[in-house]
């Protein structure tokens, strides 16, 4: 039994303390999401756990040979390499061999064979043998193909960083650790490629760590969720749907105690305001209470994030596209496309990775021009344009500074002026951070800070590129809810499934040469229709094979079948809470290592009974949905 145990860890960046004692096991075949407001620490605690940063207290404890691979939210490379020595790079003895093999075969087929090379390469392919390591070498050339990437011996310096990203993915991939940590793993890819992924993680032997913003791919790869809340860790055993239910229950209790706290705080206020004339020590103990109880009200205040903000008017004409055309370098992005984009519109744009959905918006922001055709834009549209790069950031500005340059304050939805650092209050800065350097903030923070200085342009068609890129799972929700309300045009060019769904009701889905072609519904329904499509030569070709009675679905629940359809969601129920028991009894065993691998055997037997549960669960359903 593998096992890694953190406990008591603390780690600060600058002033601000990240977690603070935090502690949590992580078991064989766990797949743990990490969800937290950008800021948090969730990319530290990947690389604290990973070794590549120091912890300030607490200490982390694995199983003998225990190995660990993580992949980077920004991965470093050797321009120099070819896509193979790129993704052999690595100290591993597996890596090791695999990029000796590559190496004398590129001899083989670039110089006069010798007796030498012939030698040295019968060495290593005995080496291969032993390590099993040819199935490693097929393996990581079919990963890079399933990741798009063919061209084996391209150099790193010559890719998109797209690809570059993939490649560091299989990179992490093609090994086989016992803990694999994975930053943000879904970015760059579509939607083809991120199913791959979905379905080579939920094989994978080991246990798996990552960081993501795609809620669908959270959902679908994780059976555990571990929240990073104010320096604390929160563990939730199921998915990320599990996780929103206990969430909310959390929630509604923090509420019913922050309730409790507001009717105290109200009666020290009182008493501070009557005024103490002889300070006795039970007297100073109080004003100490009432310090304690102000600061966790003021917390439980501000930490709200709140995108009520209003828009500009819009007129009847948006925008006009008439025949417009544009290509580079020879390669047609857009040809002969015609649109008309009206107010309340709420389109997603998709496709491959340049296909032209960037240079779509691009183009209707006028920072490119067409090649040919006629645009026309409404005389009251005020765009407001979220790039993938955070435009014209000035690192060395304070962020009330960065913020101000847009508006010194705004108005809500409700009539009220908002102050630039109230917003900033809003978007989770506390007023203490309000001085920051820029370049003190975490990625997702700046993304955070970006948002709201667009936003503060009270813009009445939003243009958006990859928004969900960096923006915690929190702030997408509350960012979903207020393009729900926002009375404007909403344009986002994204890949992420959950996003599209919830803010877009049509697409314009961009294919091969250029063309552009539409679809009204989600884009959960498009990709559907489109896998369906896919499906159909391939069906025709095979023929029809007669379906024998006995293996027939049957129509009907027998007793006993009812009677455990009735019983089933009870006990998965109960054994969910045994589980998830189990799993806080592990945290707590702290450096008892030999009871908590005896609990974390415990927790093994008990998910699989609670597996069973779930595979007889979609047994049952499945009968009844045929009656």
């Amino acid at each position: 039994m593998k096992l890694l145990n953190v406990e008591n860890i603390s780690k600060s960046y600058t002033e601000k303390r990240l977690f603070d004692q935090i502690s949590f096991s992580i078991t064989n075949n766990e797949r743990i999401g990490i969800i937290g407001i950008n800021g948090t620490g969730k990319s530290t605690l990947l690389k604290v756990i990973a070794g590549i940063e120091e912890l300030d207290s607490g200490q982390i404890t694995n199983s003998k040979d225990y190995t660990i691979t993580y992949l980077a939210q920004q991965p470093e490379f050797i321009e120099n390499n070819t896509v193979l020595e790129q993704v052999f790079h690595g100290e591993t003895p597996l890596i090791k061999v695999l990029k000796e093999y590559e190496e004398m075969m590129f001899l083989l087929e670039n110089t006069a064979t010798t007796d030498k090379i012939q030698s040295e390469l019968y060495a290593v392919q005995q080496k291969m043998d032993v390590m099993n390591a040819w199935e490693a070498n097929s393996n990581a050339k079919a990963v890079l193909t399933k990741l798009g990437i063919h061209d084996f011996s391209a150099r790193v310096g010559e890719l998109s960083g797209g690809q570059k990203k993939r490649i560091a993915l299989a990179q992490s991939l093609i090994q086989t650790p016992d803990l694999l940590i994975l930053d943000e793993p879904t970015n760059h890819l579509d939607f083809e490629t991120i199913t791959w992924l979905e379905d080579y993680l939920s094989k994978y032997n080991g246990a798996l760590l990552l960081v993501t913003h795609d809620r669908y791919f959270l959902d679908r790869v994780s059976n555990r969720i571990l929240e990073i809340d104010k320096g604390q860790i929160y563990s939730y055993q199921g998915n990320y749907a599990a996780f929103l239910e206990a969430k909310a229950m959390r929630m509604e209790q923090e509420l019913a105690s922050e309730q409790k706290l507001q009717n105290l705080y109200r009666k020290e206020l009182a008493w501070m305001r009557r005024g103490a004339k002889a300070r006795t020590t039970k007297q100073k103990a109080r004003i100490q209470r009432f310090e304690e109880i102000e600061d966790k009200s003021q917390v439980s205040q501000s930490e709200k994030l709140d995108l009520s903000l209003s828009g500009s008017r819009l007129g009847k004409k948006v925008f006009e596209l008439n025949h417009i055309s544009k290509s580079f370098d020879e390669k047609c992005l857009i040809n002969d496309f015609t649109y008309i984009v009206k107010p309340k519109d709420r389109i997603g744009i998709v496709g491959k990775n340049g296909s032209g959905k960037s240079t779509l918006l691009n183009i209707l922001v006028e920072e490119i021009n067409i090649d040919s055709g006629h645009i026309e834009i409404g005389q009251t549209v005020k765009i407001g344009y979220y790039t993938q790069e955070n435009k014209d950031m000035d690192l060395s500005k304070r962020m009330i500074e960065y913020i101000k340059e847009s508006a010194e304050a705004i108005h809500t939805n409700d009539g009220k002026l908002v102050s630039a650092a109230q917003m900033l209050e809003r978007f989770l800065f506390p007023m203490n951070s309000h001085g920051t350097p820029i370049h003190k903030l975490s990625g997702g923070e700046r993304r955070r800070l970006y948002l709201l200085k667009i936003l503060m342009t009270e813009p009445n068609v939003l243009l958006m590129d990859e928004p969900t890129n960096d923006l915690d799972t929190e702030t997408l929700t509350v960012l979903e809810d207020y393009l729900d309300d926002f009375p404007g045009v909403v344009i986002t060019v994204s890949h992420d499934r959950y996003f599209l769904d919830k803010v877009v009701d049509q697409l314009l889905v961009f294919g091969e040469n250029g063309t552009i072609n539409g679809y009204i519904g989600l884009y959960s329904e498009y990709l559907e229709q489109a896998m369906i499509k896919q499906d159909e030569p391939v069906k025709k070709e095979i023929p029809q094979v007669p379906i024998k009675e006995e293996k027939s679905k049957k129509k009907k629940l027998s007793y006993n079948e009812q009677r455990e359809w009735d019983e089933i969601e009870d006990k998965i129920a109960a054994q969910e809470d045994v589980c998830n028991k189990l799993l806080q009894e592990i945290d707590l065993a702290g450096s008892d290592y030999q009871k908590a691998q005896r609990l974390t055997l415990e927790h093994e037997q008990e998910n699989k009974v609670l597996e069973q549960l779930m595979d007889r669960w979609t047994e049952l359903s499945d009968i009844v949905e045929s009656m």
